[in-house]
């Protein structure tokens, strides 16, 4: 069992230009496993020097990638196939860059911010006025908009970043319309229209396209079709159609790839990738 003096050691002589010191500070580390990520985390969270900072960040997630790619399996395993599922799938995804993230609480933001509107959408008169509330409630009270500036920051596709920062992808942004939905029982789907996710309100009347990028936003089918033409993409059917979750899951995973590779930060695409593996093998999604 480790202790507070043996961890700071440890990552002290991480620094050590001796392969062989390097090579069996890591082996202890490996030995102690889970059990070093808490000391390592509060060591972390007393230091200032960002290098070593990122240092610790780099060994628990080498400590937990194990753990976190057995909790992932494990979502896989029961069924993706509903946005319960979903969503805690994105929580576990989020693990991986933060290894000790207390997932219970994100969920109970999650539920704070249903339980906002949730009387006003109980009693709406129409299904576009319950559309609205949810809208309203995302991009203008809470302030939810998209990185425009920062696009490719892999912090806008973790859902516990999305949440602490208000700023995201199109896609995660569009998971926080569904989580939220979803706890209203709500009629909002995905859809993994090319190059720019969209959202759906599928009412029994209707279906109305939202671009979650841009506040929330109704759009038209003939403003999406002018969208794909401009970006070279052929507009098909299936562009506008819900999307299953195992699809809208892959696509997150390859968002944070491209992030990564953007930054050359290959290990952790690496990584990604072998995930990304697990979800089309598990899913049988391609």
């Amino acid at each position: 069992m480790a202790d507070k003096t043996e961890i700071q050691s440890l990552v002290f002589l991480l620094e050590d230009p001796d392969p062989y010191i390097q090579s069996a500070v890591r082996s202890r580390l490996f030995e102690l496993g889970e059990n070093a990520v808490p000391l390592l985390d509060q060591h972390k969270s007393e230091i200032t020097d960002e290098h070593e900072r990122a240092q610790i960040s780099e060994i628990i997630q080498w400590i937990t990638y194990s753990s976190v790619e057995e909790d992932f399996s494990d979502v896989l395993e029961n069924g993706l196939d509903n946005l319960e599922q979903l969503e805690k799938a994105a929580f576990i995804l989020a693990r991986f860059d933060n290894p000790t993230l207390r997932i219970a609480e994100y969920r109970q933001k999650l539920d704070r911010f249903a339980e906002r509107i949730a009387t006003d959408v109980r009693y709406s008169l129409s299904d576009s006025q319950k559309m609205h509330k949810v809208l309203d409630l995302v991009f203008t009270e809470l302030e939810f908009s998209g990185s425009t500036t920062d696009y490719y920051n892999p912090e806008n596709s973790y859902l516990n970043r999305v949440i602490d920062r208000r700023q995201g992808l199109p896609i995660s942004l569009g998971l926080i319309v569904l989580f939220i939905a979803r706890r209203l029982d709500l009629p909002f789907r995905g859809v993994a229209m090319p190059i720019h996710f969209m959202l759906m309100y599928k009412s029994e009347q209707e279906k109305i396209l939202i671009d979650p990028f841009d506040h929330g936003k109704i759009v038209t089918y003939n403003q999406c079709f002018y969208f794909l033409e401009q970006n070279g993409v052929t507009p098909r059917s299936e562009h506008f159609e819900p999307s299953r979750e195992p699809a809208i899951l892959a696509r997150c995973i390859r968002n944070l790839i491209n992030s990564y590779e953007k930054k050359e930060m290959t290990p952790k695409a690496e990584s990604l990738t072998s995930l990304l593996q697990t979800v089309e093998m598990m899913t049988h999604y391609e």
